[in-house]
């Protein structure tokens, strides 16, 4: 992978590194390769924009990258820890504690508040009621929704909504946040919103940001632009 521009700046150190990674799926005998070779690094408190073609492998790259799924082949590595070579139940923390993810669909549960939805990820980890109650509420503030506690997610909007799940991404205060097509659908002035939000956090809670995008007004907020084409990366300049 090309080098950032601006080089004369000295280097974050690498939270998430990928090296060589590959991923195939089948269809029948036909085998598709998706990724091919794919080398990535973020920096910690870094903002990266994957931009690419409908169907080029976005999704699939965040989804291994966050260890949703598993490469075909090479690695990637977490502060150093190589994930794939955890056992199934270090890797769940890993995802719990470190790492935040915000879909294109927002994925709340209907029958739980805003403050509940919020509340999850520490209710798994099994976090004193207390202490996740008052993050879930801190983050909902930060987001500006704390006039909204109580509201399930029919009663909210559609941008409230996906700035729930996006409180409920960073409530753990992991340190990655990866976001697949987080604005697709939402509207022009309520995706700038959440582009608002999406510097904020990373400004005031340090988070590294990797969002996979079409939307050209999100790119040119983050610090990186890298295009997926042919199953590798290409840096592209931020204008």
């Amino acid at each position: 992978m090309s080098e950032r521009a601006g080089a004369a700046l000295a280097p974050m150190p690498a939270l998430l590194r990928a090296e060589r990674l590959s991923k195939n799926f089948y269809d029948g005998d036909r085998e598709i390769r998706v990724l091919r070779g794919l080398d990535f690094e973020a920096g910690t408190g870094e903002r990266i924009a994957i931009v690419g073609q409908s169907g080029v492998g976005k999704s699939t790259l965040l989804h291994v990258l966050g260890s949703l799924e598993p490469p075909s082949g090479g690695k990637v590595y977490f502060d150093g820890q190589d994930l794939f070579a955890l056992d199934p139940n270090a890797l769940a923390r890993f995802r719990n504690r470190m790492l935040g993810f915000v879909f294109q669909f927002h994925y709340l549960l209907a029958d739980f508040t805003a403050l509940e939805n919020v509340m999850m990820p520490g209710m798994i980890a099994r976090m004193p009621a207390p202490e996740i109650r008052a993050r879930a509420a801190e983050m909902l503030e930060m987001v500006g929704l704390g006039d909204k506690f109580e509201r399930r997610p029919a009663e909210l909007s559609g941008g409230e909504q996906q700035r729930v799940a996006v409180a409920r991404a960073v409530v753990m205060r992991p340190r990655l946040v990866l976001a697949d097509e987080p604005t697709g659908n939402l509207d022009p002035h309520t995706a700038d919103e959440v582009h608002q939000l999406f510097t904020r956090l990373n400004h005031e809670l340090g988070v590294t940001l990797v969002v996979a995008t079409h939307n050209e007004r999100l790119t040119q907020v983050m610090g990186r632009i890298l295009r997926l084409r042919d199953g590798r990366l290409f840096e592209e300049p931020v204008r």
